[in-house]
Parts: structure tokens; C-alpha cells; sequence
């Protein structure tokens, strides 16, 4: 563990390692057997005091820096992915309305979403909107001291089982990526439409899906990001997604590394041990190699973030590497396990399907490149 972390970081951390391994790797594999929701993991979180990582601790959450918290994210991974993401994604809605809701807002929601007892959703994704997040056409429309919402939101990480929905919406297209405007709401609300979760190669954990929206009420007790600050702040926190998604995929490697290298060395064939062939050997030492170096980059771009420094170049290539690598070693680490590697009770496999899933999450791949080449040929 990094000698930088604080005693009360170190602390959570250990926590958060024993929910890992005594809640979450008993339970991963059925949930994605099942294509279940993780909600019981994230109120097991809330029980376990995991919730509200980012979260000021004068709000009630743990208060920890983004180094701290890539180590968190790391030990869920390497059990469930779309668990991690189900989290991550729940436990940001905890922050943002801390640190920007009115004082009612947080009442209304905060320690809610702290327990476990209330589990919340980000809704800027449409299904014409994904990376260019400008383009959104869900539109609440002005009327009277409020807003009237239709439209319809895709790929919303919790939608399965969310309470509290923070959703950006278009308030006037004439005024473009200023006219969108941030609110939060509760799912069970009148005009909601909860849509069926999506059946994906993986991640089901994460339960995945989207909402339409019909004639929804809004008030001004509702909105969170005024037009003109919204799509701003969604995009603020870019950086930290990325840094998180880098993480995961170390999470996921370094366990597919460890499961790996204990397979090979029970197994045998040809009268030796597979772990006995230099192949195998060195096939294992690039995935190693691979992993400490996305670990090297995913720690430097939280290193700029809490020293409130510029990361975007730093997460970007964050992300970019670590998703990559993830998806070419896992790969090779189910291989040295021969068909047994292709076996869904396999947390190999499983990590495997999930590091497709990670080259589309908060800006695809390609969408890192272009953020590095602009900046190389600037």
C-alpha cells in the first residue's frame, strides 16, 4: 500500500479489502449467473461504513483523496467489476449533492444514499448522446415556476434498481450545450419509466438500462446545476471517472494475474507443471509487466487530481492503457488456462467479458486518442 495514505485511508482500505473477500467474492459469480443488480452490495457497503468514499466526512462520508480511493475501487474490481461501477457511479450522486445541493437537496437525499438505504443513478448518456454529451435532446421544457420532462436516457449504470436520479437535460436547444441544465429526482416519481436493463457480454452487476421520461413535473427544489453550469460540472469530473475506470482494470488484471499464476502451478501436463514451461512463464511476466505500468498511471493522474493540478492528459492515458492492457492480458491469462479459462464460474472469464465494457465507459478509446493528439500537436 502506498506510503502516502494517511492512517484513516489505510484503515478504510483494509475494510474495504474484507468486504472484497468475505462479501463480494461469495456472492459475484451468481449475481452474474443471474444478471442480477448488485443493490444488496451496495447497501452491504453502506453496512460495512464504505459508502460516501469522496464524500466530505462533515456530510457524513469518508473524506478520502483520490489516491486513497484507487486503492478501494482496485480491491472491489478484482472481484466484480460491474459492482465497482454500480458503486462508484452510486457513491458520486452522495457527493455531488453534498458539495453542490441546497441544504434541503441534502437532507432529502445524502444520508440515504450514505446507508445504502437509497441507491442513485447519473443520466447524461442518450441513445444519440454518448460521447458528444452536448448533443442531448431530453428536454424540460419551461412551465411556469418549473419544468415539464420528456426524453429518454440510455446505458444509466443502476437503473435497475435507483431511487434518486440526477439527470442533465436540454432546457433550451437554441442556446445549445448552455441551455442544459442538472436535476435530481426520485425515480418513483410520476411520468418515470423505468426501462428494462440491458443483456450484456458482462457486468451485469452493474444493472445497466435505461429511463424515459413522460410529462415529468420538475420544481426548482429539484435542480441541482442551473443552464450553463451543468454539462460543466458532469464533465468536471471527468478526470476522477477515468482514473477510476484505469483502476478497475488493474483491479481486474492483478486478479486475473494471481488466478493465473495459481492455476499453472497445480496444473499439470506432460509430466511437468504448466507453470514449468518458459512460455507460460513468460507469457504471465508481460502481463505483469502490463499491470505495473497501468498501475504506475492510473496512481500519477490521481497524484495530479488531489494535488489540484491539470490530469486530463494524465487520465487520458491512464485510461487508454489500462483498459487496453486489461483486455489483451486477461486475455492471455484465461489462455495459459486452457479451456478451463473459458468457464463463466471463472473470475478470469468473467474480468475478461467485462474489459469490452471498459473501452466504452467515460470516453471510448478513441475519444482518449483524440485528446492526446490534440495535445501533442498543439
Amino acid at each position: 500500500m502506498s506510503a502516502h495514505l494517511n492512517e484513516h485511508e489505510r484503515q478504510v482500505i483494509d475494510r474495504a479489502e474484507k468486504f472484497a473477500s468475505e462479501f463480494l467474492a461469495p456472492r459475484v459469480a451468481d449475481w452474474e449467473r443471474t444478471k442480477t443488480h448488485a443493490a444488496e452490495g451496495i447497501k452491504a457497503a453502506g453496512d460495512w461504513g464504505l459508502s460516501g468514499f469522496l464524500t466530505p466526512q462533515e456530510h457524513g462520508g469518508l473524506g478520502l483523496g483520490l489516491q486513497a480511493s484507487v486503492h478501494l475501487v482496485r480491491a472491489f474490481a478484482s472481484q466484480c467489476m460491474g459492482f465497482t461501477l454500480a458503486y462508484v457511479v452510486h457513491d458520486n450522486r452522495a457527493t455531488n449533492i453534498a458539495l453542490h445541493g441546497t441544504d434541503q437537496m441534502r437532507e432529502r437525499f445524502v444520508p440515504g444514499l450514505i446507508s445504502g438505504d437509497l441507491i442513485g443513478s447519473f443520466l447524461l448518456t442518450e441513445p444519440g448522446a454518448g460521447s458528444d454529451a452536448a448533443a442531448i435532446q431530453c428536454l424540460a421544457r419551461p412551465d411556469g415556476d418549473g419544468w415539464v420532462l420528456n426524453g429518454e436516457k440510455a446505458w444509466i449504470t443502476n437503473a435497475a434498481g435507483a431511487h434518486v436520479l440526477t439527470i442533465y437535460t436540454q432546457t433550451d436547444p437554441e442556446l445549445g450545450p448552455k441551455g442544459i441544465a442538472g436535476f435530481v429526482i426520485e425515480a418513483d416519481r410520476e411520468g418515470v419509466e423505468r426501462l428494462p436493463s440491458y443483456d450484456m457480454v458482462g457486468g451485469h452487476a452493474a444493472g445497466v438500462g435505461g429511463f424515459r421520461f413522460n410529462d415529468v413535473r420538475l420544481t426548482k427544489d429539484d435542480l441541482l446545476y442551473p443552464a450553463g453550469q451543468a454539462l460543466k460540472r458532469a464533465l468536471g469530473s471527468i478526470n476522477n471517472a477515468r482514473v477510476f475506470v484505469a483502476a478497475q482494470s488493474t483491479g481486474m488484471m492483478q486478479a486475473s494475474l494471481n488466478r493465473a499464476v495459481e492455476y499453472t502451478k497445480s496444473r499439470q501436463a506432460f509430466g511437468q507443471h504448466v507453470a514449468d514451461f518458459q512460455g507460460i512463464q513468460w507469457m504471465l511476466a508481460d502481463v505483469q509487466t502490463d499491470l505495473e505500468a497501468a498501475k504506475l498511471l492510473t496512481e500519477r493522474a490521481a497524484q495530479l487530481i488531489d494535488a489540484g493540478e491539470d490530469a486530463q492528459i494524465a487520465a487520458s492515458h491512464a485510461k487508454k492503457f489500462a483498459t487496453r492492457a486489461a483486455s489483451a492480458r486477461i486475455a492471455d491469462c484465461a489462455q495459459v488456462m486452457g479451456a478451463n479459462g473459458a468457464k463463466i464460474e471463472e473470475p478470469t472469464a468473467r474480468h475478461f467479458n467485462c474489459t469490452r465494457l471498459m473501452q466504452y465507459m467515460d470516453g471510448a478509446t478513441e475519444v482518449q486518442n483524440l485528446i492526446l493528439a490534440r495535445a501533442l500537436f498543439a
